[in-house]
């Protein structure tokens, strides 16, 4: 907290969590408070950062939390307080926003402010139904309305100066009010043949759209089962729906998908599922924590010409060993005479921004897998350290027993609490399709974080043996993934998705 504090207008996005900009997460990850709508995508509040006081304000048609001068009030009062405060909205906080009215208290007190901006429904949502808001065979102008009015009032909308531009028309937050809006533009002179399009939930897992004329496209929408939020888009470009249509094309278009990890740590898992398709809400249900002394690995670090082989099991160890090595005035100049494994493609990264080309990495990452064809590998009388977390399994240290093993631990890994995402919720609407779990920590974490969670609701995805026993322990439902990889394990997911739609 500074003496002076600040207020950054932030949009979000429209919800998927890849759309969400650079320069809004990082702002983000330094936020005092944090001051958020209904319409932040699930994926943008799980990277609240946890040290962060969030406070929810609503802002959803006809169910606000706060109203708007009372919001205001709020992002005035924090910045006055000293706190760096990060005013969260969904899309583009000009667009729609009541950006502009939140900057004017804060102008009047002499607050200082930035704004950044976030991708806008209005041009994202049907980019992923696969409608192009321009085509030039089409039309060469876009024009960007809002549907909500309030209620018993009529439009302030020219619809006959709309109708002229023969342009693309999106109307966003129009949803509840579309026979007034239809009625409004075939009124103004429209062709009731015009294509229009209903688009849900758009760049989310749960996107669905209604294609039809501005004549049948009520009812289209009601035999969809089409809800807010929603934006309308009419003109000739939503005849090319179908044929640009390209997310529902991927193999997990649809599915929505919880991934654990620890919060240091971007996740291999997530990204191959995004790539997939999926909407993944990555939930930082573990942090590591280092041992403020350590006495085992400052021993370790000075014997280290003593050592043949150095094991490191997790992105989180690698780095910690190499912050003791540097804080014991090291370099990597002292694993001259050692060789390196690494458990994992993950663990193997993090070691090559060491500067470390990992020796070995096992065919499974499996502590038993690297324990057993590290013992096939080293030589005969090998000293072998493994730095590592103080609640790493067994299997490793005993599949190398014919070799002496310095087991040191250098850190705790703690459950964090549950985050601003409705899990429960989420899990009982059948919105979250399934949990997907690369370690049997992993699991017992999740489950700390959300104490109040029905564990019989979680459809878990597992990477192996022993993380799956431990998810049916915990009363979840399970599959195992044919072999213990990432590959395997998004193979999996994708088979179990794909037969629950037959």
């Amino acid at each position: 907290m500074s003496d002076t504090g600040k207020v950054w207008l932030v949009g979000a996005g429209p919800g998927d969590a890849g759309l969400f900009t650079r320069k809004g997460y990082d702002v983000l990850q330094a936020a005092d408070v944090v001051v958020y709508d209904s319409l932040v995508g699930d994926g943008v509040l799980a990277m609240v950062p946890e040290g962060a006081r969030c406070i929810d304000v609503g802002k959803r048609a006809a169910n606000h939390t706060m109203p708007q001068e009372q919001i205001d009030q709020v992002l005035l009062d924090e910045a006055l307080a000293g706190n760096r405060v990060v005013r969260l909205k969904g899309g583009d906080p000009f667009l729609f926003g009541r950006g502009g009215e939140e900057l004017e208290l804060l102008t009047k007190n002499n607050v200082p402010y930035e704004v950044v901006p976030g991708i806008t429904s209005a041009i994202a949502v049907p980019a992923y139904n696969g409608i192009p808001v321009t085509h030039r065979d089409f039309t060469s102008s876009l024009h960007i309305i809002t549907g909500h009015k309030r209620a018993g009032a009529s439009y302030d909308i020219d619809f006959d100066a709309l109708v002229r531009t023969k342009g693309t028309l999106v109307v966003l937050m129009g949803v509840r009010s579309l026979p007034d809006i239809v009625a409004g533009l075939t009124g103004a002179g429209m062709d009731a043949a015009t294509p229009a399009a209903v688009l849900q939930e758009g760049t989310t897992a749960g996107q669905r759209r209604a294609v039809a004329t501005l004549s049948t496209l009520e009812q289209a929408v009601q035999d969809a089962g089409i809800q807010a939020p929603a934006i309308i888009v009419v003109g000739d470009v939503c005849e090319l729906a179908e044929q640009f249509a390209w997310y529902e094309k991927l193999p997990l278009a649809g599915c929505k998908v919880v991934v654990t990890r620890p919060k240091e740590l971007v996740s291999t898992m997530s990204e191959r599922l995004r790539t997939a398709g999926a909407e993944v809400l990555e939930i930082p249900s573990i942090a590591t924590v280092p041992f403020d002394t350590n006495p085992a690995l400052d021993e370790a670090i000075a014997a280290l010409d003593t050592y043949s082989w150095i094991v490191l099991t997790s992105p989180s160890g690698a780095d910690i060993f190499f912050d003791a090595l540097g804080a014991a005035k090291a370099d990597v100049r002292r694993l001259a005479s050692c060789k390196v494994a690494a458990l994992g493609s993950g663990t193997a990264k993090a070691l090559a921004a060491h500067g470390i080309q990992a020796d070995f990495v096992p065919s499974h990452a499996t502590g038993e897998t690297l324990g057993a064809e590290l013992a096939k590998t080293a030589a005969p009388g090998s000293r072998i350290l493994i730095p590592r977390a103080a609640i790493g399994g067994q299997e490793l240290v005993e599949a190398l027993a014919d070799f002496t093993v310095d087991d040191v631990a250098t850190y705790d890994t703690v459950a964090l609490e549950g985050g601003l995402v409705d899990l429960s919720g989420q899990f009982e609407s059948g919105r979250i399709f399934c949990a997907a779990f690369t370690s049997s920590s992993g699991v017992t974490a999740f489950a700390k974080a959300h104490p109040g969670l029905d564990m019989s609701l979680v459809q878990a995805a597992c990477i192996g043996e022993k993380t799956r026993e431990t998810a049916n322990t915990l009363g979840m439902r399970t599959w195992m993934a044919a072999e213990p990889s990432i590959d395997s394990l998004l193979d999996l997911i994708v088979e179990q998705f794909t037969a629950s739609k037959e």
